[in-house]
C-alpha cells in the first residue's frame, strides 16, 4: 500500500514499512497538527460569527463572542509573522512490560531521520513505568537514533516515566514533565516463587540437566543454595550499574549515586534533582511550537486482516469454544456407560 507522508511541503510515498513483516502489514498516519488546529479555528469562527449576529439578542454573550473573535484575529495576525525555521515530528510510546510498542516506534523514527533536516526537532510524549531490561535498552537505543541525526529530542511525562521508561527519557536533551508526574525509579527488581518444599511434599522429583557452571542459578522448581542467590544477586547488580552508567551519558551532572536507589520523585522534586528540565504539560508545550512551527504527528498501526475484519477469528474463537465444550459434554455423557 502507498503511504503519502507530508513533510512540509514535500509529499513522500513508501509502499510498505521497513521492519515489519509483510504477515502483518502495518500502515503509517501523519496528521499535519497546524492544518487540524486551523479548521478547528476556522469553525470557532464560524461560531463566533453567529454569535455576533445574534449579539442583541445575547446581551452579555454576544460580547463575550466579539472579543473572542477579536483574539481569534490577533492570533492569525501573529501567527502569519513568523517564518517556519523547522519541522517539529511528534511520536508517542505507551509503554507496557514488554515495551511492545517499540515496534511501532523504530519505523517512525526511521521515517522522520530519512526526511528530517538538521535541527528539526522530535517530542516525544513518554507514558511508561518501565518493565523488561533488554526490551527498554532497545527503546532507548532507537532514541539514540534521533540525536545521532543531528535531530533535537524532547521527551514529555505527563505521569509517568519511571525505570525502563526514564531510561527512554534521560536520553532527550531536554524532559518535560507534570508536577506530580512519577519519574525516577533507578533500581532494578526481580523475583519468582519456588515450589521446591511444595514438590517435595507430593513426592515430586524436577531434573534439571544444565551446561555451564552459571547456565541456571536459582530456580522456581528446585532447592536454591547460597551461591544460587549470590550468583543471581551478582546478574542483577550489574545490570544497576549499566543503567546507571547509561543515566550518567546523557545526564552527567546528576549525582546517580544518590539517586540511583530505586526510589520515585514527583515532577516538582524531580526539577529540584535535575532528573527533569522543565514543569508542563505535553499540550502546551507542543501548542507553543505550533505557534512557530509545522508540527507532524505520527502513528503507526497494524492494519487488520481481512478476517479480523469481517470477525472470522472471534467467530472461530467461539465455534472452538462451542465444540471443545459439546466434546467434553459427549464424553462425560459416553463415560457413564462405560461404568462397570
Amino acid at each position: 500500500m502507498v503511504v503519502p507522508i507530508y513533510l512540509g511541503r514535500e509529499l513522500l510515498k513508501g509502499k510498505h514499512m521497513l521492519f515489519h513483516s509483510s504477515k502483518k502489514p502495518t500502515e503509517l498516519h501523519i496528521i499535519h497538527l497546524n492544518k487540524m488546529q486551523d479548521k478547528q479555528g476556522e469553525k470557532l469562527k464560524h461560531a463566533l460569527d453567529d454569535g455576533q449576529k445574534d449579539s442583541k439578542k445575547c446581551g452579555v454573550l454576544g460580547k463575550f463572542c466579539k472579543k473572542a473573535k477579536d483574539k481569534t484575529k490577533d492570533k492569525q495576525e501573529n501567527d502569519d509573522k513568523h517564518s517556519s525555521t523547522k519541522n517539529v515530528f511528534l511520536l508517542d510510546f505507551d509503554g507496557d512490560i514488554k515495551a511492545s510498542a517499540v515496534d511501532h516506534l523504530r519505523e517512525e523514527i526511521s521515517v522522520i531521520i530519512s526526511s528530517a533536516k538538521a535541527g528539526d526537532e522530535v517530542v516525544l510524549r513518554l507514558e511508561s513505568a518501565g518493565g523488561q531490561v533488554h526490551a527498554y535498552g532497545l527503546a532507548s537505543t532507537q532514541l539514540a537514533r534521533i540525536k545521532e541525526a543531528k535531530l533535537t529530542l524532547t521527551i514529555c511525562v505527563d505521569k509517568v516515566s519511571a525505570s525502563g521508561g526514564y531510561m527512554m527519557a534521560c536520553v532527550a536533551d531536554k524532559i518535560v514533565a507534570t508536577p506530580f508526574a512519577i519519574v525516577g525509579s533507578i533500581g532494578v527488581v526481580s523475583q519468582m516463587p519456588n515450589f521446591y518444599e511444595f514438590l517435595k511434599k507430593h513426592d515430586i522429583d524436577v531434573e534439571l540437566f544444565t551446561a555451564g557452571q552459571y547456565k541456571r542459578t536459582v530456580t522456581m522448581f528446585g532447592k536454591n543454595d547460597d551461591d544460587d542467590r549470590a550468583k543471581y544477586q551478582d546478574d542483577l547488580n550489574r545490570i544497576h550499574e549499566l543503567f546507571k552508567n547509561h543515566i550518567k551519558q546523557y545526564r552527567p551532572n546528576l549525582d546517580i549515586e544518590k539517586l540511583a536507589t530505586g526510589e520515585i520523585w514527583f515532577g516538582s522534586d524531580a526539577l529540584d534533582l535535575g532528573l527533569v528540565d522543565e514543569l508542563g504539560t505535553s499540550d502546551a508545550y507542543i501548542l507553543k511550537l505550533m505557534k512557530t512551527h509545522d508540527v507532524f504527528a505520527l502513528h503507526t498501526r497494524t492494519k487488520p486482516t481481512l478476517a479480523e475484519k469481517l470477525g472470522f477469528e472471534q467467530m472461530g474463537v467461539k465455534v472452538g469454544n462451542m465444540a471443545g465444550q459439546a466434546l467434553s459434554s459427549f464424553g462425560e455423557q459416553l463415560a457413564k456407560y462405560n461404568r462397570p
